[in-house]
């Protein structure tokens, strides 16, 4: 495909061109306005050979008498000071408009065709289109020689030649001065081309608006948020998807990302005080995986780009395959188990011990039904007593004895279950995770207790404990000393309780291994999605 003419020769070739026609038209208002001037000092030079003239006293008093002597000296005196001065003519007109002296002898003492201006006793001045060309006129009146009334005029001329002339040897400064401004217009049309193929990187003008078309559509088509960062830090894109994992308002391009993102860790990696790569932040509806880096071209620092991935359904499915394997796990372990009394049993009846027998069917059947018996008893709410029950299976099948606490009472109502079921589980989970790697015998221990006041919470388990130094970043977005697990993000479960604890307006402490947390009564229960 044939090639566009490159963006550095457009612009030199516009700028040329606005230059030229600049130029030709500045030239011409300023020659124009050289020959007005040189107009007026020529009229002025008529009109100063003109008051001279009319001031004589010997035209005055010829004027005067007009005889034929008088006559004659009007003619000699006008082509005497006419040779002198280099007027094109002096002409001395009577009130009754009739010449008295001419360079043409045919036209004197004839009439003029056009009234004596000059008998209101003021000079004029004006280009006159006379029978000998073109010239610089002015035109004076005549006084008696007393004084008091105008007998006369004197008309007096400078070719408009002299002017042409005079024009013309000022054109070549002129012309220069234009020239050197069309010069030094041409370097600085070729300076600002350069400059602008260095900005743009070298790109044509096409070639720049396919990239903003092909920009556009993809910014906004696909489904990861990106936000580009001037190198002041402010915005100057964000795409729809940014828009909806973000809290930010629609007046966002052009602003500062600390100045719109509330406080907290999600602002603290939008803006880079924050380091690290892939970074995870939980808000209040989504969990968010934050990338920020940084733009360079050419060892120019250009800003940087902020990309925001959504993660909320895949940690919601990672988080329940997790639990249906440990459920898995767990019932596999109650096959086993149920197996092997079920052996236990067919045995002592092969042998004919049939007392001892029955006494172990129930055994069994006692020891099977007494927790649950018991957890329902003690908490009223069934899904909350279906939780402790099911992670009791998968903290056996760990080698972890859970146990809750017999000062355990959980009334109905009160705090808002789907909380409560999120609160207490990642708790436990925590727990059975730190027990299993401490210790034997590994032991979690949970206390529910409800009163009118609202919910208390305590978690303690076996394991090492929270590191020191670390309890007040253990609630962080992401943090943990947990190894990762594939694609699977830790540092969630404790983030979301005590998101939870505060958007309940409720407490969350911990202390050595032990979780305490306080809920108070009509707590809003909004889980955030993933949960």
């Amino acid at each position: 495909m044939r090639r566009t003419r490159q963006l550095s020769s457009r612009i030199l070739i516009s700028v040329v061109a606005i230059l030229t026609v600049t130029i030709a038209i500045g030239f011409g208002l300023v020659v124009l306005e050289q020959r007005r001037g040189l107009d007026h000092q020529y009229q002025l030079r008529a009109l100063a050979i003109a008051n001279t003239f009319a001031a004589t006293p010997s035209i005055r008093t010829a004027m005067s008498r007009l005889d034929a002597s008088d006559r004659r000296l009007i003619r000699t005196l006008a082509d005497q000071v006419q040779q002198e001065t280099g007027a094109s003519y002096i002409v001395v007109i009577g009130p009754n408009e009739v010449r008295y002296s001419h360079p043409n002898p045919k036209l004197i003492g004839k009439p003029t065709g056009e009234p004596v201006v000059a008998l209101d006793g003021h000079s004029h001045l004006r280009v006159d289109h006379g029978s000998l060309g073109l010239s610089a006129n002015a035109r004076v009146p005549i006084w008696a020689p007393g004084g008091g009334r105008v007998i006369g005029e004197v008309s007096a001329g400078i070719p408009e030649r002299q002017v042409s002339n005079q024009l013309l040897s000022q054109l070549p400064t002129l012309i220069l001065y234009f020239a050197f401004a069309l010069g030094i217009g041409l370097v600085a049309s070729l300076t600002l081309a350069r400059r602008l193929k260095r900005t743009t990187f070298g790109l044509e003008l096409e070639e720049i608006a396919a990239l903003v078309q092909e920009r556009e559509a993809m910014l906004h088509g696909i489904r990861e948020g990106v936000i580009a960062l001037d190198r002041a830090g402010r915005v100057t894109l964000i795409n729809d998807e940014a828009r909806r994992l973000i809290p930010v308002g629609d007046e966002i391009v052009g602003h500062h990302l600390g100045e719109l993102i509330p406080e907290g860790r999600l602002r603290d990696l939008l803006v880079g005080s924050l380091p690290g790569e892939d970074q995870l932040v939980l808000t209040d509806e989504h969990i968010l995986v934050v990338n920020r880096m940084p733009v360079s071209r050419d060892g120019r620092d250009l800003g940087a780009v902020i990309t925001l991935r959504d993660r909320t359904e895949l940690e919601a499915l990672l988080r329940e395959l997790d639990g249906v394997d440990a459920l898995t796990n767990a019932l596999r372990a109650q096959q086993h188990e149920f197996a092997n009394r079920m052996h236990t049993l067919a045995g002592l009846i092969g042998l004919g011990e049939h007392d001892a027998a029955a006494r172990y069917a129930l055994d069994v059947s006692s020891s099977s039904g007494g927790l649950a018996e018991d957890l329902r008893a003690r908490i009223e709410r069934p899904e909350i007593a279906a939780m402790l029950l099911a992670k009791t299976t998968i903290a056996a099948e760990r080698d972890v004895e859970l146990l809750v606490t017999d000062e355990s009472r959980l009334a109905d109502g009160g705090v808002e279950t789907n909380m409560l079921l999120t609160i207490v589980g990642n708790l436990i989970d925590n727990a059975i995770d730190a027990a299993a790697g401490g210790a034997q015998p590994a032991r979690v221990t949970v206390g529910l207790v409800s009163g009118e006041d609202g919910v208390a919470i305590t978690v303690s388990d076996s394991g090492p404990g929270v590191p020191p130094g670390v309890a007040a970043q253990i609630f962080a977005d992401g943090f943990t000393t947990k190894p990762a697990e594939g694609a699977r993000h830790r540092g969630l479960g404790l983030a979301l309780v005590h998101r939870l604890v505060h958007r309940a307006h409720g407490t969350i402490s911990v202390e050595g291994s032990t979780f305490a947390v306080r809920l108070p009564v009509a707590a809003p229960g909004r889980v955030e999605v993933g949960a």
